[in-house]
């Protein structure tokens, strides 16, 4: 290879992109409105206008914009909110810290995202809400989860970091963007995520007026105006330089996806036929942004892949490694409902290959070719320890 392959090559995004970059950053310096520039209220719109949600409220970063949301739904000590048991720390670890408790639910096999039909066993008195995330670029499955949230009256907040831009489609034909769903939706503009800026950030969306209200006071130390404060709030902004970095991706971020979904288009053909591998699922409800592409690779062979892979220069990453309901962080405060037997074979088996939007067809065509030959060694190894 000529070029060194990168998980994400932010570098190679950001030269493309450099012109209008630079100018916007340019801006930003010229004015010294660092904090609540004119820029945080623009792209806040433009990212509303994109997500078709009537509020948007830019914050610090995604699990700032996490906490705020269950803040701001007024839940009380030791109410229960359904997580995923297969994701991210973020959403549990804010569960957590306002003194509520996680119910860990398994995910669906193909998705990995919350299973529907494991919901209704995990309700009891005390649940209050449901983090959905929608993982590695494609939705969870929301109607039903609309549907049994509407039953038993709980609020429902999106993890959208992944999968800004996906759609669901309805069964009534019905589409709605990722995030947009429930109460409350939720995003990261960390530097990897499709939506992404060159430090952190986050944002908040909702169609209720009065939540957005209570959103935006939250994350303003609880103050309408300035120095009077209604509410216990905390400290979550979006800097002005990370607004303008934001503004400009978002005109792009439908190119981003296009180029992701070319990629994973290639994995998808080059692979569907190799042992020991299943490529993602693409779900009929929901459209795929592809922010992470990731293999479940069999028979236990998982690990020594990644090792070859990383022999040959190939990055790959496990997303997750640890299942919530075996972190040390949870052990004496969360409930788990049911077994939770596909989230820790998921943490076993699931291996994420390079995919962003400046990779070059030679760079593909290695990875292809990286994987193909790790698996025919590996297996071959196997059938002589035989």
């Amino acid at each position: 290879m000529n070029t060194q392959i990168q998980m994400v090559d932010l570098r190679r995004q950001y030269e493309r992109l450099k012109p209008e970059m630079d100018a916007a950053m340019q801006s930003v310096l010229t004015s010294c409105a660092f904090i609540n520039g004119p820029q945080v209220r623009i792209f806040g719109q433009q990212l509303a206008d994109y997500l078709r949600v009537p509020h948007v409220i830019p914050c610090a970063n995604g699990t700032d914009a996490l906490q705020i949301a269950l803040m701001a739904l007024s839940l009380r000590p030791g109410d229960e909110v359904i997580v995923p048991a297969f994701t991210y720390v973020a959403a549990a670890e804010v569960v957590g810290l306002l003194g509520l408790v996680p119910v860990w639910v398994d995910v669906d096999p193909r998705t990995f995202t919350l299973d529907p039909a494991r919901l209704e066993e995990a309700i009891g008195p005390r649940t209050a809400a449901i983090i959905v995330v929608h993982l590695f670029g494609q939705c969870a499955d929301m109607e039903p989860i609309l549907r049994v949230a509407r039953q038993y009256d709980l609020y429902v907040v999106e993890d959208n970091a992944q999968s800004i831009g996906a759609d669901y489609s309805f069964s009534d034909g019905t589409v709605r963007r990722a995030g947009t769903m429930g109460h409350i939706g939720t995003t990261s503009f960390f530097p990897s995520k499709p939506l992404a800026c060159y430090g952190d950030g986050g944002a908040i969306f909702t169609s209720d007026a009065t939540l957005a209200d209570r959103l935006g006071m939250i994350a303003s130390h609880g103050q309408v105006r300035k120095y009077h404060h209604q509410v216990i709030g905390c400290n979550s902004r979006l800097d002005t330089l990370q607004a303008t970095v934001l503004e400009v991706k978002l005109k792009h971020l439908d190119a981003f996806h296009a180029a992701r979904m070319e990629v994973a288009r290639q994995y998808d053909a080059a692979f569907a036929s190799v042992e020991g591998i299943q490529v993602p699922y693409r779900a009929p409800f929901s459209t795929h942004v592809y922010h992470q592409y990731t293999l479940q690779v069999e028979g236990g062979l998982r690990d020594a892949l990644q090792a070859r892979l990383k022999e040959r220069g190939v990055p790959s990453m496990i997303y997750y490694p640890l299942p919530l309901q075996e972190q040390e962080a949870f052990r004496t405060i969360a409930r788990r409902s049911g077994t939770l037997d596909v989230a820790e074979h998921l943490c076993r088996s699931v291996l994420s290959l390079p995919i962003h939007t400046e990779m070059t067809s030679e760079e593909i065509n290695y990875c292809i070719d990286s994987v193909r030959e790790g698996l025919v060694s590996l297996r071959g190894l196997k059938t002589d320890k035989k």
